[in-house]
């Protein structure tokens, strides 16, 4: 019999291999936690979900108290912003949070961390700072880094990613986003509210391109009316930096060549897995383009060797690596043969309002082949929406022929946390007339989730069938009231 010094060796200190690392140690396995930063956290903790939504929050109060006046109070002067300030509150954050993610913590429950660039020696080993560590099961969760696609002179040319925006000394006068999706988007709105004049430019002709074209226009709507420029349908031909400015020459749709120049330049065009060093070509594990294929149980090819999160070329939210691990310690530790299952993932973009999503939408409906009616409620008549000065967007239900629920699609105020009680409702097949005859608190936005679950089933209980069988049996005299022309 094989023995090993540890029962689980993870690589990767993200939202994946944290879960994996707390979860195995407390149920009484030796782990071994190795990650190649000089913290445990990964990028979301560190230049991904918690430093944009720390930037995304102060854009929003900033853009807030210019506006004080649509809130009945007197306009301010402000001065412009400091960045500085912006990036050291981000720095005060992502410190608090890091308190959770340290090093004592996990050896507090039970977990090895050791920092450096692990490689497989073979596949039940690797090597880290010279030293061998030998495990039973191994789980690779070293994430994604931003990719630098091929465009003409980009590598050569000065450009920041989510690694560097929000620590940058000072704010930007202008700057070109590169790609729109979550990532561009969400920081093209808080950028230009800071005060930076922003250029999005797109291969595609439309922006979230996996989103309902409807929503995502209504979200490039209301950018749009704040400021924000968008070059669509464009392509890319060159960036380089000219007289201290980057400079993007572009071909509109239209045909027409152009240069657009900005002070700064962010590459938000898709992420590639981080498995440089690693050496999984000798063990015969393949990487392809997106990642590390695995299946449904996230084994790669050697079947004691674990993929999750970002790394596996996957669904890239933090909340999905953190399922996914504990898919892995369902297989590895409590060896059940428990399976991947994204039916009821939920995925949110930060905008403002925000646009958050669950099963699927129009889009993926459509791809299917998924015959769907849609049911629709719009914020501007949600009391707490009208009270709060956030009118805009709705929320969609979609339907399937048989008229069970498939998906919803919230834009609005606060819908990342609306769609929470989607979550539980299709984990927990609650019925919608269940969720109708809920008692929600008045007034609030969660309102609008009865609402549109009301609006389904209304033309059911109040339909002329009804009506006749209630006026048959209890003698009902109708209407007592009509309007007249």
């Amino acid at each position: 019999m094989n023995t090993y010094e540890f029962d689980i060796g993870i690589i990767g200190g993200g939202a994946a291999g944290l879960t994996i690392a707390s979860g195995a140690a407390q149920l009484g396995a030796k782990v071994i936690l190795i990650e190649q930063e000089d913290r445990l956290g990964g990028d979301c903790l560190h230049y991904g979900c918690v430093p944009s939504k720390t930037l995304i929050k102060s854009a929003r109060v900033y853009h807030q108290i210019k506006h004080a006046s649509a809130f009945g109070l007197p306009e301010m002067e402000i001065p412009p912003v400091d960045f500085r300030q912006i990036a050291d509150r981000i720095r005060s954050v992502v410190d608090t949070i890091q308190k959770h993610d340290s090093e004592e913590r996990f050896c507090s429950l039970g977990a090895k961390v050791v920092f450096g660039q692990p490689r497989f020696v073979d596949e039940h080993a690797v090597q880290v700072n010279g030293t061998p560590i030998s495990a039973a099961k191994w789980v690779i969760a070293t994430g994604s880094s931003p990719a630098v696609p091929p465009i003409q002179g980009l590598a050569d040319t000065p450009h920041l990613t989510n690694r560097e925006i929000f620590y940058m000394d000072t704010l930007p006068g202008s700057m070109i986003m590169l790609g729109a999706g979550p990532i561009g988007i969400e920081m093209a709105q808080a950028f230009n509210r800071l005060g930076t004049r922003v250029t999005v430019i797109n291969r595609s002709p439309r922006i979230l391109g996996k989103e309902d074209k409807d929503m995502a226009d209504a979200v490039m709507q209301i950018m749009g009316n704040e400021g924000v420029q968008f070059v669509l349908d464009a392509s890319i031909e060159q960036v380089e930096h000219v007289h201290g400015q980057d400079r993007v020459t572009i071909t509109d749709s239209t045909g027409n060549r152009q240069q657009i120049t900005a002070d700064a330049l962010l590459v938000a065009m898709g992420r590639s897995p981080n498995t440089d060093g690693l050496g999984l070509a000798d063990i015969d594990i393949p990487v392809e383009q997106a990642g590390i294929p695995v299946d449904n149980r996230l084994r790669t090819r050697h079947k004691h060797i674990y993929a999750a999160g970002d790394v596996t070329g996957g669904f890239q939210f933090t909340h999905a690596a953190g399922y996914e691990g504990g898919i892995v310690i369902a297989n590895a530790v409590f060896r059940l043969p428990r399976k991947i299952n994204y039916t009821w993932l939920p995925w949110v973009t930060y905008t403002d309002p925000e646009l958050a999503g669950i099963g699927m939408n129009e889009t993926m409906a459509k791809k299917a082949g998924i015959k769907y009616a849609v049911i629709t409620e719009a914020f501007k008549d949600n009391d707490r929406s009208l009270a709060e000065g956030e009118s805009q967007g709705k929320i969609k239900l979609l339907l399937d022929e048989k008229e069970k629920p498939i998906g919803v699609q919230i834009l609005g105020p606060g819908a990342g946390n609306l769609i929470s009680e989607w979550v539980a409702a299709f984990n927990g097949n609650v019925k919608l007339s269940t969720l109708a005859g809920a008692i929600h608190p008045y007034p609030t936005l969660g309102e609008i989730n009865k609402r549109v679950a009301g609006t389904f089933l209304s033309p059911k209980i109040f339909s002329p069938t009804i009506q006749k069988g209630l006026k048959f049996f209890f003698n009902l005299k109708g209407r007592a009231c009509h309007l007249t022309d």
